[in-house]
């Protein structure tokens, strides 16, 4: 069971999907539920690798680096993010192909919470009357994002951020001469957040712009606001990234976490992460981006 324990915190978690595997209990589909950065996807793929690999080797790796055959995979796809009902009967027509050198396949669904009703209705017809040896692994930001009837067929389990200073002591020895600390606390020990930051020089850019809109925010800045705000009006995606690194600091600030070091008051952050909330919610429908931002800008330094 070596890669659970690969798992960083969740201790709970790693010893009781363990001892359900060890013991040949561990339901035939399994929904792991966690915030963003959390890591569900990486315990997913090491309770894939424990599973179809027990005793670790080449293709426990390969699971764990998303390379293996035997372990298929169901994700949202297009603008919409849904997982289309076509490849859930692509994914349920190849599960009772003969798996080709593990004890069974894995089948992932990352985002279970994507399924339309059309794809839950197909997936719940396997589920019900899965094929031997092969389990079902669902991730998903919560357990009530997921429509009841395949909730009801699954045994859940919830990962949590770890500790800060345990998501600190990760950063620094995979990052070193960043400031661990400070990611640590910017994203409440969300070891896959902090991580996706620091290996993308992109992402960290639009960080730190959301950092100065913090700070204009505090100072009732609207010329400043509207002028950062503007760069993002042609790049719907990025005015999307930007507005959740806003409201990831926001939420350091109502912590009043010292390391995350945002320049943004309890009082104000409050404000701002309700805005930007709402703002999400308007891009995601397609309002124009140029009106949503202009709008918060005005919102946030009133």
């Amino acid at each position: 069971m070596q890669a659970l324990f690969s798992i960083i915190g969740n201790e709970s978690l790693k010893e009781s999907l363990s001892a359900a595997l060890a013991a040949g209990r561990l339901s035939h589909s399994v929904l792991l539920c966690g915030e963003e950065g959390t890591g569900a996807g990486y315990a997913a793929r090491c309770l894939a690798a424990d599973y179809l690999y027990p005793e670790g080797g080449d293709g426990a790796r390969m699971v764990l680096s998303g390379q293996s055959p035997e372990c298929l995979v169901l994700a949202g796809e297009g603008a919409s993010g849904e997982i289309r009902v076509e490849r859930v009967r692509e994914v349920r027509r190849e599960i009772f192909n003969t798996a080709l050198s593990a004890k069974g396949r894995v089948v992932f669904i990352k985002g279970a919470d994507k399924l339309n009703d059309a794809s839950a209705n197909a997936l719940l017809k396997v589920l019900e009357e899965p094929p031997e040896g092969v389990l079902f692994i669902l991730t998903s930001p919560g357990e009530a994002n997921v429509m009841a009837t395949i909730r009801s067929r699954c045994c859940t389990y919830c990962l949590a951020p770890v500790p800060e200073n345990a998501c600190a002591q990760y950063l620094e020895q995979h990052f070193p001469g960043q400031d661990a600390a400070g990611y640590a606390a910017v994203f409440g020990g969300k070891i896959g957040s902090a991580k996706r930051c620091l290996e993308d020089a992109a992402q960290r850019a639009l960080l730190h712009d959301a950092v100065q809109a913090a700070a204009f925010t505090e100072k009732k800045e609207l010329y400043g606001t509207l002028v950062l705000f503007a760069k993002y009006e042609k790049d719907r995606a990025g005015a999307q990234t930007l507005l959740r690194f806003l409201r990831t600091l926001c939420s350091a600030a109502m912590r009043e976490s010292a390391a995350a070091k945002v320049p943004l008051s309890p009082q104000r952050a409050a404000l701002c992460t309700q805005a930007a909330g709402r703002a999400l919610q308007l891009l995601a429908g397609n309002v124009s981006s140029k009106l949503v931002l202009t709008n918060l800008a005005a919102e946030i330094t009133r």
